[in-house]
């Protein structure tokens, strides 16, 4: 597995933070589009898309097969097969960009821009990490198995993460 590159963050005022992830993918973007947009896509990798109006101000609710948390809200940018973002309670707005890199590879720019303090800002770079990790192994087609999550690579990330910010 091709390990997911450390993300930054950057302050936005007060509490809130944007973070970003540059993750590079084997797989062609018409491959990995449904796993960004699609309820059997979502669930092998992040979470079940109880909701999903797949449309530009569709409503979408994400529920994490892990923890239990629901967010819910819209989707408020749809380029088919470039640009999905979903703005949910709690989460924010978290927007992933798709570019080709050849026929047979993708990059992804992802963002996550929300409210938080810094303990949660560490946080979620180690899920967003973990989940990038989790969707490598999907498009592998080995799917997360909700039933078995730990959250031990979770808090080696987390640890990770608060080691690097103190650098």
């Amino acid at each position: 597995m091709t390990p997911v590159s450390h993300a930054t963050s950057e302050s936005r005022g007060e509490g809130r933070w944007l973070l970003r992830f540059e993750v590079h993918l084997p797989s062609a973007y018409a491959d990995l589009w449904p796993a960004l947009t699609t309820e059997d896509g979502l669930r092998g990798w992040l979470a079940a898309a109880d909701v999903l109006e797949r449309r530009l101000g569709g409503a979408v609710t994400l529920r994490w097969l892990n923890t239990g948390t629901t967010a819910s809200g819209r989707i408020t940018a749809w380029d088919v097969e470039r640009v999905v973002e979903y703005t949910v309670t709690e989460l924010g707005r978290i927007r992933f960009h798709l570019e080709p890199v050849g026929t047979d590879s993708t990059v992804i720019r992802f963002l996550n821009e929300r409210d938080g303090t810094d303990e949660d800002r560490l946080d979620c770079l180690a899920t967003w990490h973990h989940h990038f990790e989790l969707l490598e192994s999907a498009l592998q087609g080995h799917p997360a198995d909700w039933s078995r999550w730990t959250d031990a690579r979770w808090a080696e990330l987390r640890a990770s993460y608060a080691s690097f910010a103190r650098t």
